[in-house]
């Protein structure tokens, strides 16, 4: 064990993090209630360097060597919560996922009646890389609400809007079209902070009673049905993230990534419909499903080449104690 950094070590919590056994954060509080061993010893602080010579236990089990780091695209139907347990006993995210992924964890999260993509990964510093702000990427979203507004009452929400003394960065937004006492709302935002969205358009007389997120950066959900999960292929992260397959390799302060074209194996986007392409920053030039609302499970249509669920393993409902989130 080493307490300063060299080349060859680093910081407990990410090499845990890096093995797949939980987020960095959620390492940091196993490591403080003592159920880390490092060399045989029990440590109590994440204040600590290893390297790979030295032998690493969680709960008495030695820790397994850290796989290369993967991505998979879900589209997270309403009614589950994004947690490895809930105190509730509601349904969560993990215990939902075909039984054929291995142990993995959500970049972020969807609250319990959101519904629409959710990126998953086995490795906790990738989660981190793609959950920093500094990393840029747009968080795409169609929201349904209840009320009337003009441009004007959005104006608060693309300058940015204070709440209750929380400041939301601002957003994009634009009206898609209006049905019955509902409108349908394209919203995009780079920050993805608690109930943000429903939040911010309560504030201007909106009341969200749909929220979809439709993309994160250049992931899109596409036609990805309900329950479905896509793993993005390793050509892309390796050309967009600029990873290795050497999971030692994905170290460094996550840079300011762009958000390119995604091409898949078919030559289209992750999730891309045909007739909408995401336009830049400034929002999208004709968000997926515009003109109408989601087609009846929360597909928004289109073709992306993604295959259903259940040939990537049948959707399971017994609860999986290895699944962190």
């Amino acid at each position: 064990m080493q307490q300063d950094d060299d080349n060859t070590s680093e910081r407990i919590a990410k090499r845990l993090a890096r093995a797949g056994v939980a987020s960095r954060r959620e390492a940091e509080r196993m490591i403080e209630a003592g159920r880390v061993r490092v060399n045989g010893e029990r440590i109590d602080s994440p204040a600590l360097n290893v390297t790979l010579s030295d032998r690493i236990e969680v709960d008495g089990a030695p820790l397994a060597a850290a796989e290369p780091p993967r991505l998979w695209r879900y589209h997270k139907p309403v009614g589950l919560v994004t947690t490895a347990r809930d105190e509730k006993g509601r349904a969560t995210v993990f215990e939902k996922l075909p039984e054929d992924l291995p142990r993995v964890m959500s970049v972020g999260r969807l609250d319990i009646n959101s519904e629409g993509l959710l990126l998953l990964t086995n490795d906790g510093e990738l989660k981190r890389r793609l959950e920093l702000p500094s990393t840029g990427w747009t968080r795409r979203y169609r929201a349904r609400a209840h009320g009337r507004i003009d441009e004007a009452g959005l104006e608060p929400l693309r300058r940015g809007i204070t709440i209750e003394g929380e400041r939301f960065q601002p957003m994009v937004v634009s009206v898609e079209r209006v049905q019955g006492g509902n409108l349908w709302l394209s919203l995009a935002l780079k920050e993805g902070r608690n109930r943000e969205i429903r939040r911010a358009l309560e504030a201007v007389g909106l009341a969200v009673n749909r929220l979809i997120r439709v993309s994160y950066g250049p992931f899109q959900l596409g036609d990805l049905a309900a329950g479905g999960v896509e793993e993005v292929k390793w050509k892309i992260l390796r050309d967009q993230l600029g990873l290795k397959r050497d999971p030692d390799t994905l170290r460094g302060p996550a840079a300011k990534t762009p958000e390119p074209d995604v091409e898949t194996k078919r030559g289209r986007k992750p999730g891309a419909r045909s007739d909408a392409k995401p336009g830049r920053d400034g929002g999208a030039k004709r968000p997926p499903g515009a003109g109408r609302g989601p087609k009846p499970g929360g597909e928004t249509g289109g073709k992306s080449g993604a295959r259903p669920a259940s040939r990537r393993g049948s959707p399971r409902g017994a609860p999986r104690g290895s699944r962190r989130g």
